[in-house]
């Protein structure tokens, strides 16, 4: 299984690795990950954050629980940088907008860039400036744009264009090593389901 999870980053602290669609961050991936890495008297590799099952892309771990504390802490307090691409339904008329809407009674905030639009669908550069659960998804499905693929807030039989999943990828993340200080900056390409879809949809 591990042959289908690309390694980004590694080293003695820290894991980065790119995620597929269809696995669960706990426990599918963890348990993937810390079974191929197992070494003995070594702690464990622990996410720092999490990605849905159906959302591909990049998820931070740390080997040891000392070090997740310290990632989760730079999450909390904002200091980590993601970026997502998706493919949502519609064209936006928009180059750039925020939006803004509540979610589970808390301030929640998306800001987003079109990069292209296709004939029913627009590509999406998103970076979710808090953390709320499926927040991304929410936000788009509220503006009546849901994201290609989505099936828990929106019926896909409303929507011409079919995907297996909700077309969503974490394709960028920056933070600070824990160790050393040093800036991280992390890319993962769209994998191979969602390029797919674009050359179907040209």
């Amino acid at each position: 299984m591990l042959k289908t999870i690309k390694i980004i980053y590694q080293d003695k602290e820290v894991l980065v690795v790119d995620k597929p669609a269809g696995l669960l961050v706990i426990p599918d991936l963890t348990e993937i990950l810390n079974k191929e890495f197992f070494t003995p008297g070594a702690p464990n590799y622990y996410p720092c954050h999490r990605l849905d099952r159906e959302t591909s892309g990049l998820v931070v771990y740390a080997r040891g629980k000392d070090f997740q504390e310290r990632l989760m802490l730079q999450f909390k307090e904002h200091k980590v940088h993601k970026t997502y691409i998706a493919f949502v339904q519609g064209i936006l008329e928009k180059d750039n907008f925020k939006i803004t809407y509540p979610i589970d009674a808390k301030p929640s905030l998306t800001e987003a860039s079109t990069l292209e639009r296709r004939k029913n669908f627009s590509i999406v550069q998103i970076n979710p400036l808090t953390g709320r659960t499926n927040q991304i998804r929410i936000h788009f499905k509220l503006i009546g744009h849901p994201l290609v693929g989505e099936r828990k807030f929106a019926f896909a039989k409303d929507f011409v264009l079919k995907f297996r999943r909700a077309a969503l990828h974490a394709f960028r993340i920056s933070f600070i090593h824990p160790v050393n200080g040093a800036a991280i900056n992390l890319e993962a390409n769209l994998p191979e389901d969602m390029n797919k879809f674009l050359l179907l949809n040209n």
